[in-house]
């Protein structure tokens, strides 16, 4: 890691001027004491806590600013989710924020009278959210183009990463948990299917709709209800997902529970994108003599289409207000590929550059020794947080925010963070502390995971100064720290008295 100079030099940008001016944080504050309590009730010591509260700057190069609030700023901790601030923040950097991936239609073949003598071929770009509904305008502008039926195959490239064998269950073992669905080049609806549950009193029934459509997957178009309370009714259902084809509801779904939906990664991730297309072109009125299949896009095709994703700045606020884990690995598997560094998918038939997570960890770091160049190195792995490896530190991650609040894309970042209590994964705030002052007055990436419950982002003070806030808990009793970071939040955002 480069050597902090004594003087720094005038052709830096403003906002590395502005971190050679933090100081130092090692010197700890006692926290607040209801912060303190609520970590007792939980059973939770503070050498397990690291929190750093820290105005922050108008603009950069003011000199030294005096945190506020500093205990064990500088300790390495998983911060989960939060790690996606640093995937986001270099995405947004790096491709910038009218940056969109492109998904590609090819021919092999000849077109006449709506008819395709060869095989029509899908050719990923890496699109984080190639939803259903994405999917189903594609196929309406193929056939405005005048491609109807199919005879051949219809061929699905996602060679535009190059990823290692996935095991759904290798995280938690909870493979059909959508959190652990794993990321490709041809990323088609998040590999989950999501259910939905009506209730029909009149008949006694809940009625079972789902989507996307899936060739050869059979859902029952109803369940038995029963009374009772609406407690833990995914198992009520007895939900039975082990069968590709087949799914089965063998319990009952709680009248009182109204209408719910259930997310589930589906059991046959490496044949969900074929059934998929498979299905969703059937719907739109397709035609399709052969079948669909993996492969790459044949020299001799011609182009299509193009269909552009959703622009940057709203793939990264999904990312963050939901904390989708899939998304965030796409977007950091872009930053290696030929659309991330800027040079085009490659012409059919000729090799690019591949997404891969070494190379992705590499270009990060390069980033972050750029802008962050007295900032510890965050220890990196696949960039969403999904992960018992990586690693950063509350010093390195207010500074990361400093930095971007003075950037370009300070304003898509900030309105990717769930307000507190208002929306995203901050959400259920409101519940917990109905009163609570910070209600609307933050702007958070949380993080979960076993042993590890994480915030960061900014909050308004009552005062009107802002203030960059970074707290984490490791520890294995880390669930229940939530009312101490809850605690925390308001007496950030109470600093009146103190201005």
């Amino acid at each position: 890691m480069p050597s902090r100079p004594s003087t720094p030099s005038p052709k830096l940008p403003l906002a590395i001027l502005f971190l050679w001016a933090l100081p130092t944080l090692t010197a700890d504050a006692a926290l607040p004491v209801s912060v303190e309590k609520a970590l007792q009730q939980a059973h939770i010591p503070l050498d397990s806590v690291s929190v750093l509260v820290t105005p922050m700057q108008a603009a950069p190069g003011r000199g030294a600013t005096k945190p506020r609030l500093s205990h064990r700023p500088g300790a390495p901790m998983n911060p989960a989710s939060v790690m996606k601030l640093i995937t986001s923040s270099a995405g947004l950097s790096l491709l910038g924020a009218d940056f969109t991936w492109r998904n590609r239609v090819y021919v092999d073949g000849p077109v006449q009278g709506g008819v395709l003598q060869g095989n029509l071929i899908l050719r990923g770009s890496g699109d984080p959210k190639l939803v259903v509904e994405r999917v189903q305008e594609l196929w309406a502008e193929v056939m405005r183009l005048g491609v109807r039926e199919v005879r051949g195959d219809i061929i699905l490239d996602s060679s535009v990463f190059d990823l290692p064998p996935a095991n759904a269950a290798g995280f938690d073992d909870e493979p059909l948990r959508p959190y652990n669905t794993a990321p490709s080049g041809l990323l088609l609806n998040f590999k989950a299917m999501i259910f939905k549950f009506t209730p029909d009193s009149l008949a006694g029934k809940a009625n079972i709709t789902s989507e996307p459509p899936l060739w050869q997957v059979q859902v029952p178009a109803d369940v038995p209800m029963s009374s009772g309370p609406c407690q833990d009714w995914r198992s009520t259902l007895k939900g039975d997902f082990s069968q590709a084809g087949q799914i089965r509801f063998s319990g009952t779904y709680p009248r009182a529970c109204g209408e719910q939906s259930w997310p589930v990664a589906f059991v046959q991730p490496e044949t969900f994108a074929s059934r998929m297309v498979h299905a969703t072109w059937l719907a739109a009125g397709g035609k399709l003599s052969g079948q669909v299949r993996e492969g790459l896009t044949p020299a001799s095709a011609l182009l299509l289409l193009q269909a552009p994703s959703l622009s940057l700045p709203e793939i990264v606020s999904d990312i963050n207000k939901f904390s989708n884990n899939v998304m965030a690995q796409q977007l950091f598997l872009t930053l290696s590929s030929a659309q991330g560094l800027g040079v085009g998918q490659a012409p059919p038939g000729e090799p690019a550059a591949r997404g891969r997570f070494e190379a992705s960890r590499q270009r990060v770091l390069a980033w972050w020794r750029q802008h962050l160049p007295d900032q510890t190195e965050p220890v990196l792995d696949n960039g969403s947080g999904l992960s018992r490896h990586e690693r950063s530190s509350a010093q390195a991650l207010s500074a990361l925010l400093q930095v971007a609040a003075q950037s370009p894309y300070a304003g898509a970042l900030q309105n990717s963070l769930s307000v507190a209590g208002v929306d995203g994964t901050l959400s259920r705030m409101q519940e917990r502390s109905p009163h609570s002052a910070a209600l609307g007055q933050a702007w958070l990436k949380s993080g979960s995971l076993r042993d590890v419950a994480a915030l960061a982002g900014y909050v308004q003070g009552q005062s009107g100064q802002r203030y960059v806030f970074v707290a984490i808990v490791n520890h294995p009793q880390a669930a229940l720290a939530r009312p101490a970071l809850d605690r925390l939040l308001e007496w950030t955002v109470q600093d009146k008295a103190r201005h």
